[in-house]
């Protein structure tokens, strides 16, 4: 069965933003392949080496981390976005957490080979790199800055607002854990909610 890319490159022409640089673009669409995941299997283990970087066609991939032997989910990386153990692809080290799909998921990947060589030889792939990073840095501020300045009930209403889609998407008790609140608190915020 063919799969088609197309989502892929949408994405990536997306985060270049640079009509400029779009036809080098699409010299790197031949370094990404396919990749199925099952529910529950994972993309990378801690204390594995991540081997690849993503975009996610469909599903969602949890990040977690076992703390005390109790799994916390510190990322969900959701349909059209990427995602990797960067610090592990990069460097080649093992991984501090767990990725795993929460449900089925349609990856396409690139090896750490074709992503060196794409950043070292191809300026559309660096800056549509810089720009993913910065983005996510950006990303990543807010979350920290949101866990440290609002309620849980006024995290759960941003969740509600910015990802309505997680509700159907994601277990209860896996975006309770994203969002640092218990299952159990969950429920009741969801309850006064509703």
């Amino acid at each position: 069965m063919e799969v088609s890319n197309l989502n892929l490159k949408k994405y990536l022409h997306h985060v270049l933003n640079d009509k400029n640089l779009e036809s080098d673009l699409e010299l790197c669409l031949d370094h990404f392949s396919f990749l199925k995941l099952s529910k529950n299997d994972y993309f990378v283990k801690e204390g594995s080496i991540c081997l690849y970087f993503c975009y996610i066609e469909s599903g969602v991939l949890q990040h977690s981390i076992s703390v005390l032997g109790d799994e916390k989910t510190t990322y969900l990386a959701l349909k059209n976005s990427p995602t990797s153990a960067l610090n592990s692809f990069i460097h080649k080290i093992p991984s501090r957490k767990n990725i795993k799909a929460i449900c089925d998921c349609a990856l396409w990947v690139i090896t750490q080979e074709h992503f060196n060589d794409l950043l070292a030889n191809n300026k559309a792939f660096y800056t549509f790199y810089h720009n993913l990073i910065e983005n996510q840095i950006f990303l990543i501020d807010d979350y920290r800055i949101d866990l440290l300045t609002l309620s849980p009930e006024e995290r759960y209403r941003k969740m509600l607002i910015n990802e309505p889609k997680l509700l159907q998407q994601v277990p209860l008790h896996y975006l309770a854990s994203f969002l640092g609140i218990s299952s159990r608190h969950m429920s009741r915020i969801r309850k006064n909610i509703i």
